[in-house]
């Protein structure tokens, strides 16, 4: 571990399978002592952004007051400290997704600009009229917008994967979609809208043995449970940092050395060279080769600030956490009269998208902010998944590790409150 990691990182798990201490996780999380309209703030909406703990904010800071300079090739102390930090961060990130080398982690501003460098730097030059991308009908808009774009350019069609009304993938309709015509199927590990957590280590092993690369979405996966590409088996993974307690604008994308050796840059300027002339260029080895201009090198800190958090608490802990608290959360939820739980997979994850009868979503959310209850409504980047259910919009709670279930209960009050104000 790096100086500036050891610096900033919480205290390993000695006891892997002692409960965690919720209190002390809460007392790390200075925007929670606020108030909302005079009421303690309960935050509700982690699968739109986490809050951050103190470790990610002082390693941010930290890194402005004391080593603040470019990265890369700069002799002098300050540079090279930065350029410790930062390619420390990618050393330890790469790790928390068990990549099998640092360098097949290539920083990019989030789980969007991943899919979209995937879109045109490695499927792009593959496509053409008659081919076809495979996605769900649950995914973010991030993971469909920059497929339609590449189909409207290339001449290819997407095809989507139904779900059923339990907002689950149908794997039967999956495995007639995957035809020799297709060129990648685009997968989200947790639904950020239903919650459904899909099993992409068996989708990527039916996918593999028709020769067909799969792109994962883990955005909603990588804060709350063990990833591991190696396992999972995808050709891409994608995740965003401000989803994992981190810093906002900095995400990462995984991918095979030999993938990414392949694939063309896909901006030019600084940084991701190796030679310049104006007879040509001589493009830099991956992960650089993707890493144009001068990066987010504060939010690459703050990012490897989170993981060591995360790590210092520990996956599984959190997992097993954040399940019991969907568990009690929803049994609490459904207490309400009139709440209607959007999206009931087996397999869940602590997203929670509901509906009150007569009452829009976007009321909802208005009125129980003022009992300081922050929550989502919409269709949370993902209308087609709410289209499914025949609907406009949904609210919608969604877990962190700081969640609590008395929480619930302010949310319940609030809600039974929303229904005595429309009768």
């Amino acid at each position: 571990m790096s100086e500036d990691a050891a610096q900033y990182a919480v205290t390993p798990v000695t006891d892997p399978d002692a409960p965690l201490d919720v209190a002390a996780i809460r007392a790390q999380f200075p925007i929670l002592e606020r108030q909302v309209h005079g009421k303690p703030l309960v935050y509700f909406d982690t699968a739109a952004s986490a809050q951050r703990p103190r470790a990610v904010i002082e390693a941010v800071s930290g890194f402005y007051e004391t080593k603040n300079a470019n990265i890369h090739r700069g002799v002098h102390l300050l540079s090279q400290e930065a350029t410790d930090a930062y390619e420390g961060a990618r050393t330890r990130i790469a790790k928390f997704i068990n990549a099998p080398s640092r360098d097949e982690l290539v920083f990019t501003r989030g789980t969007t600009e991943s899919i979209n460098l995937v879109a045109q730097a490695y499927l792009r030059p593959k496509l053409g009229p008659g081919d076809e991308i495979v996605v769900s009908r649950m995914e973010h808009h991030s993971n469909i917008v920059p497929w339609q774009m590449l189909c409207e350019q290339t001449g290819a069609t997407l095809k989507v994967i139904p779900i059923t009304d339990t907002g689950e993938l149908d794997l039967d309709a999956l495995d007639d979609l995957l035809t020799p015509n297709v060129k990648l199927l685009g997968i989200v590990h947790v639904s950020n809208a239903l919650g459904t957590v899909n099993p992409v280590a068996e989708i990527c092993a039916l996918a593999r043995e028709r020769g067909i690369p799969v792109l994962v979405d883990g955005a909603q996966a990588a804060p709350h449970q063990r990833v591991d590409v190696q396992a999972i088996g995808c050709d891409f993974y994608c995740f965003s940092a401000h989803k994992m307690y981190g810093p906002t604008g900095i995400g990462a994308l995984w991918a095979p050395m030999a993938t990414l050796e392949a694939m063309e840059p896909y901006q030019g300027g600084g940084e991701m060279i190796r030679k310049v002339s104006f007879e040509g260029t001589e493009y830099a080895p991956p992960p650089g080769k993707f890493e144009a201009g001068t990066p987010n090198i504060a939010g690459a800190v703050g990012f490897g600030a989170a993981v060591d958090w995360l790590e210092g608490l520990g996956l599984d802990r959190v997992a097993a956490y954040e399940a019991r608290l969907l568990a009690a959360g929803t049994e609490k939820l459904l207490t309400v009269p009139g709440l209607r739980i959007v999206g009931t997979a087996k397999r869940k994850a602590g997203v929670i998208s509901f509906t009150l009868d007569g009452i829009h979503p976007h009321d909802i959310g208005t009125i129980i902010d003022h009992y300081g209850v922050a929550i989502r409504t919409g269709h949370h980047c993902a209308m087609p998944a709410i289209a499914h259910f025949n609907l406009p919009a949904t609210a919608r709670a969604s877990l962190g590790v700081y969640n609590t279930v008395e929480e619930f209960d302010v949310l319940v009050d609030a809600l039974n409150g929303v229904r005595e104000m429309f009768g």
